[in-house]
């Protein structure tokens, strides 16, 4: 499995640290001072993973990471920022627009390494391997997709990984920080907050409405639930286990 990690740093000192550090670990890294050839290179042969600085000259890392994810190839490869930029807001934005995580400078290498280890574990796929089958929505774990209306519909494996634990527990409440604990397991640096921006773009997702959503339940001062239609087929899933 190819492990290269594409960074988008403008510092050399900061980037020749983050590359030695990710090759001592086993993961070839591609160093870019300017957003100009990333996405191009990454089309040609996509990395494991995007580290995305910010403020970086000729571009903008919150721009990459909107292309990333609005591109039809590369769209699911998970990105983490690295940025001086350390006000809530400005995570709260990056994961918005679909980042898998979010690391302020000055960091130590050991967690910055943790986090990429991480964010790739979440990537890897379910051990459970059926299909969630509902209405118009189909969740296979298998092979990490959804589909709405027909339609595959992009996630990244963070959301992936949080719709696939909320729909296989339906009826249950679940807290933001259970949630954290079973989706994100030792990435502390994930706020309830957090929880929240992903279970928004879920619905955005799922929902014919987020607004009003049908699915997925907020459960004021408790935290979110996870109703299927009582109409679903629960052969589709059991079937979907054995042919596995």
């Amino acid at each position: 499995m190819n492990q290269t990690v594409f960074v988008l740093e403008d510092d050399a000192d900061i980037a020749r640290l983050i590359q030695h550090h990710l090759e001592a670990a086993g993961f070839p890294a591609r160093i870019y001072g300017t957003p100009g050839s990333l996405i191009p290179d990454a089309e040609r042969q996509a990395p494991a993973l995007f580290l995305l600085d910010i403020m970086v000259p000729g571009g903008d890392g919150l721009d990459v990471c909107r292309r990333l994810r609005n591109h039809p190839s590369l769209s699911s490869i998970p990105i983490i920022f690295v940025t001086a930029r350390a006000g809530e807001n400005d995570r709260v934005l990056g994961l918005e627009l679909g980042a898998d995580d979010y690391v302020t400078k000055p960091f130590a290498p050991r967690e910055l390494l943790a986090r990429v280890k991480a964010v790739l574990r979440r990537f890897e796929r379910p051990a459970s391997p059926a299909s969630i089958v509902f209405e118009d929505v189909e969740i296979d774990a298998g092979a990490m997709q959804l589909k709405v209306r027909g339609a595959l519909t992009t996630t990244t494996a963070t959301e992936f990984r949080l719709l696939d634990y909320l729909a296989r527990h339906p009826g249950r409440v679940f807290s933001r920080d259970h949630l954290l604990d079973a989706v994100w397991g030792d990435a502390r640096f994930v706020t309830p907050r957090s929880v929240d921006v992903y279970v928004r773009r879920i619905r955005e997702k799922i929902e014919a409405d987020p607004e009003n959503p049908r699915y997925l339940k907020t459960v004021r001062g408790a935290g979110y639930r996870f109703e299927i239609p009582k109409t679903v087929d629960r052969a589709v899933v059991g079937e979907a286990a054995m042919r596995a």
